[in-house]
């Protein structure tokens, strides 16, 4: 519990309006998208300039306060939920686009501005920025940049951090810094951008980017190709880009989560399939039609039993909508899930669906699979009861076996949702105990006091 003093100095930095204490504020932002986690803050500010967030950040500092920066609150690994209480920063006030640099492709933003709106902003300028991860109707690009967000588009455009030119971040400590630059070439020293891009907010704030864009491509082709297995259909990723094809988007969708999307929202995806693969292709009207039949001619031959291409723009977005679908499908058929965020080298994508399927019966439970499986990141979810003591214990360690599985297999922990509170006990396990050394001295040296998102990664 805050001293009331801290209450009214808060006050005094962002204005009476921006500090919430009821009950009812607490609980809203004392959870995000898991279904495992929960505690609430002691108060939550919402500050309006980088100004106002360092003078919090020094108050913090002296006091020792714990600190969780938040966004939308979208993210799916516990990394904004204040498990130590203290403070909620939400920058979801900050949420203006400054800047759009048409000629030199660059966007400056706020933390606070939503992805889908900066999307939308872009579009009239023929602009998009490529990260696409699937909250991007309200997740906000200080969430992206902390989480090194992904999504669909990787396969070709990369992750979040192939776009960051220059960040403005509020240290522990309350220093404002400027790292990087403008400019898509600069050596200047260390790439001190990329430390707080996928930080999970334990480094500092970030309060503006600069961010690389892209123009808007004049030609898009959405594929389904249905399968009766879906090993084959992990298979096929591989061999459409050993084809020398590389679509913007491969989706992964499973039996299970086809059938609880069909019954949400009726969109006409085949209810018998084992798997579906969902394919984009964009660029010039030439290039997409060849890599269409490319990918309709590899997808035949490696085991689909039906192929269709998307004939207007409407039936495309009924297909991307599905896949969009996704996890509020999965979320809304059991108590707790455990939505899994692993990423296997895409060889191994059959060899890992094998041994996810191993692993569920063996401990009878039920899964799904979907995820971006153009990068072999795929999203295994198992659904269990917290409440049912027996089953939830069975999930836990049919849960522990498919991460292992999947680092066996040459993957990592994570591709896209970040280790947060999810995972941190798998953390030692998997990565070399120098790294992780050299990783708290980081953390140790731009925050002494271990209030910046305490009991994330490491605990």
């Amino acid at each position: 519990m805050l001293k009331d003093n801290i209450i009214v100095e808060l006050q005094k930095i962002v204005g009476k309006d921006n500090v919430l204490t009821s009950q009812e504020a607490l609980k809203v932002y004392s959870y995000d998208g898991t279904t495992s986690w929960i505690h609430e803050p002691d108060v939550v500010v919402f500050p309006t300039s980088s100004r106002e967030i360092s003078e919090i950040m020094k108050l913090a500092n002296r006091e020792k306060i714990p600190v969780t920066p938040r966004g939308g609150g979208t993210n799916v690994s516990g990394g904004s939920i204040p498990i130590k209480g203290g403070i909620v920063l939400c920058t979801t006030k900050m949420n203006r686009i400054l800047n759009i640099d048409k000629e030199n492709l660059s966007v400056t933003v706020e933390p606070g501005v939503v992805l889908q709106d900066l999307n939308l902003r872009l579009a009239k300028e023929g602009l998009f920025f490529p990260p696409d991860p699937q909250s991007f109707l309200g997740a906000t690009l200080g969430g992206v940049l902390a989480e090194n967000g992904g999504g669909p588009a990787c396969v070709k455009y990369g992750v979040t951090k192939q776009y960051v030119l220059g960040l403005e971040v509020v240290l522990p400590t309350g220093e404002i810094i400027n790292v990087g630059g403008r400019t898509i070439k600069n050596v200047v020293g260390y790439d001190l951008p990329l430390l707080f891009v996928g930080s999970e907010g334990t480094l500092g704030v970030i309060t503006r980017a600069e961010l690389k864009v892209n123009p808007l491509p004049p030609s898009k082709k959405t594929i389904m190709a249905v399968y009766g297995d879906i090993v084959m259909a992990g298979e096929t990723v591989f061999r459409v880009l050993e084809n020398g094809v590389i679509p913007a988007k491969i989706e992964l969708i499973d039996n299970w989560v086809i059938n609880r999307i069909e019954e949400m929202m009726p969109l006409g995806l085949p209810k018998d399939a084992e798997a579906v693969l969902l394919f984009e292709c964009d660029g010039i009207p030439e290039a997409v039609e060849k890599e269409t039949e490319k990918i309709l001619e590899v997808a035949k031959k490696y085991g689909a039993k039906e192929t269709r291409v998307a004939k207007d723009m409407d039936e495309a977005m009924r297909y991307w909508k599905a896949r969009s679908a996704g996890f509020a499908a999965v979320f809304g058929k059991a108590p707790t899930v455990f939505a899994e965020d692993v990423t296997v080298p895409r060889g191994k994508i059959p060899d890992f669906i094998r041994k996810v399927r191993e692993i569920a019966k063996k401990y009878d439970v039920e899964y799904n699979v979907l995820g971006h499986a153009g990068d072999g990141n795929l999203h295994p979810s198992i659904l269990t009861d917290i409440n049912n003591k027996e089953h939830y214990e069975r999930s836990v360690k049919a849960l522990e076996e498919v991460i292992e599985a999947a680092v066996e297999l040459g993957g990592v922990l994570s591709g896209e949702h970040g280790i947060g509170l999810e995972k941190a006990r798998f953390l030692r396990r998997t990565m070399d105990p120098v790294v992780i050394d050299i990783m708290k001295k980081i953390k140790g040296i731009l925050d002494p006091n271990n209030i910046m998102n305490p009991g994330k990664i490491w605990e």
